[in-house]
C-alpha cells in the first residue's frame, strides 16, 4: 500500500506543476514563434500528459524539476525536445503503470471474517438453519436422548430410561457423565464380575448409581466377597441378583453377614449359602428381618432352632409381610391342624398364596382325603399339596378330574 500511495503522490505532482514543458522566460526563439498559430506548434492535450509523465521518469524519484532546454530559455517543440526512448515508449505512456500491482491485489483479497454483528440480506437470514436447542427443563430424559451420546447408547444397550428417571436424582447423574471416560469402565467390570450382556440393560436400569462409582471402591467390595470365600460364580449370581449390592462399603457388608450368622446361630457356611441364595438380605433394611424373626419366635410360637431351620430352606421368610405370614399360620395350624414341627419340616408352605391353600385344602375335605399325619395312611404331604400344577394334584392327589375340581370351585 505504500508504493501505490508514493505512485498516487508523484502523480498528483505531475499534474499540478506540468514540470516538462512551459519556459518561465521568453526567448528569441519564442518571440520569433509568436506570429504562427499555436495548434501547429503545440501538442494536442491528449499528448502533453504521457509527455509530462515520461519526462517525469527521467529524472529521479521525486524530482519535478524542468529539462535544462527550458532552463536555458529555448523551447522548439514538445516532439523535438522529448529524447527517443520517450518517443518509442509515448504510444504505450496513455497507459497507466502497473506498478506492485500483484501485491495490491493480495492486500485487497485479505478480506477480514464477517463478524456476528454484521447485517445481512432477509434472503441470507433465510438460508440459515438453526439447530434445536437443548431443554433447559424437562421432566423426562427422553426429550434429551437425541443430544447425549450417552443416552443414546444406554438405551442401545437397554437401559429402560423412563423407570431410571423415577429414581432420585438418577436422571441428572446420567446427563453428567460421559460414556467414554466414566460409563465404559464400569460395564467391563460388570462383565468381568460375571453379569452377562444381555442383563447390562436390566441391571443399570434398576441401580444407575453405580456408574458413578468409583472404579477402585468397586474393585475392592468385589475383592472382600472373595476373601470370604465365595466363588466367581456365586458373585456373579449374587451380584445380578442384587444391583444394589456393589454400592455397600467393605464394612457395611460385613457387618451385614455377622448380623446373621449370630441373629439365627448360624455356622459360616450356612451363612454364606443363606445370602447367595437371597442376596437382597445384604442390601435390604434389617428391620423388617429383625420383626419377622420377632413374629415367627412370639406370636407364632416356634423355637429358636425351629425359626434357624425354617430360614435356612426358606429365607424369604425373613423379608415377607408379616400380616401375610401370620394369617397363612393361622390356616395351616389352627384350620387344617398341622403341628409345628411339621411347619418346621415343610417351611416352604409359608410361600404359597393362601387361597391356594385354602382351595384344594377343601376340595380334599370335600373329598374325604384331608389326611396331612404322616402316621396315617393316604398321607399327603404340604409340599404335594401346595407345589403340584392343578392336573397333577387332581389326578395323583384327589384321585378326581380337574373337571370335578373346577365344578368344585364353582360352589365356593
Amino acid at each position: 500500500m505504500a508504493v501505490w500511495a508514493r505512485q498516487v503522490s508523484r502523480w498528483r505532482c505531475l499534474l499540478r506543476t506540468g514540470c516538462p514543458g512551459r519556459p518561465r522566460g521568453r526567448s528569441s526563439s519564442a518571440q520569433a514563434g509568436r506570429g504562427f498559430a499555436p495548434s501547429a506548434l503545440l501538442p494536442s492535450r491528449n499528448d502533453v500528459l504521457p509527455w509530462r509523465l515520461q519526462a517525469c521518469g527521467l529524472v529521479s524519484v521525486g524530482s519535478c524539476s524542468p529539462p535544462d532546454s527550458a532552463k536555458d530559455g529555448s523551447f522548439s517543440s514538445p516532439e523535438s525536445n522529448l529524447p527517443s526512448p520517450v518517443k518509442q515508449e509515448q504510444a504505450k505512456a496513455e497507459t497507466l503503470p502497473d506498478l506492485n500491482a500483484k501485491i495490491l491485489y493480495e492486500d485487497w483479497d485479505d478480506v477480514p471474517p464477517s463478524s456476528a454483528l454484521e447485517e445481512i440480506s432477509e434472503e441470507e437470514a433465510v438460508k440459515i438453519i438453526a439447530e434445536p436447542l437443548l431443554p433447559v427443563h424437562s421432566s423426562t430424559l427422553r426429550d434429551y436422548v437425541d443430544y447425549s451420546e450417552t443416552l443414546a447408547k444406554l438405551v442401545h444397550l437397554g437401559v429402560d430410561l423412563s423407570q431410571v428417571e423415577k429414581r432420585q436424582k438418577a436422571g441428572q447423574l446420567l446427563l453428567t457423565l460421559d460414556f467414554e471416560k466414566d460409563i465404559k469402565k464400569i460395564l467391563l467390570f460388570l462383565k468381568d464380575v460375571g453379569v452377562e450382556d444381555n442383563q447390562l440393560g436390566p441391571f443399570l436400569t434398576k441401580n444407575p448409581y453405580i456408574l458413578g462409582e468409583d472404579l477402585e471402591a468397586l474393585e475392592t467390595r468385589v475383592a472382600y466377597l472373595k476373601s470370604k470365600k465365595f466363588g466367581e460364580a456365586e458373585i456373579a449370581q449374587m451380584v445380578s441378583r442384587a444391583p444394589y449390592l456393589l454400592l455397600f462399603s467393605v464394612e457395611r457388608l460385613d457387618n451385614r453377614l455377622g448380623f446373621f450368622k449370630n441373629e439365627l446361630g448360624l455356622s459360616v457356611k450356612k451363612t454364606k449359602n443363606l445370602v447367595i441364595r437371597l442376596p437382597r438380605l445384604l442390601t435390604g433394611k434389617l428391620e423388617p428381618v429383625k420383626e419377622n424373626l420377632q413374629v415367627c419366635q412370639i406370636e407364632l410360637g416356634f423355637q429358636r432352632h425351629e425359626i434357624q431351620r425354617i430360614v435356612f430352606k426358606t429365607p424369604k421368610i425373613l423379608t415377607a409381610s408379616k400380616k401375610r405370614l401370620k394369617q397363612t399360620f393361622d390356616y395351616l395350624h389352627n384350620i387344617m391342624g398341622i403341628p409345628h414341627h411339621m411347619l418346621t419340616r415343610f417351611p416352604q408352605v409359608f410361600n404359597s398364596k393362601l387361597l391356594r391353600i385354602k382351595e384344594r385344602h377343601m376340595f380334599l375335605t370335600f373329598l374325604g382325603r384331608a389326611q396331612y399325619d404322616p402316621a396315617q395312611p393316604s398321607y399327603i404331604s404340604l409340599d404335594q399339596l401346595v407345589s403340584l400344577p392343578d392336573e397333577v394334584f387332581c389326578t395323583e392327589i384327589a384321585k378326581a378330574s380337574i373337571e370335578d375340581f373346577e365344578k368344585f370351585l364353582k360352589t365356593l
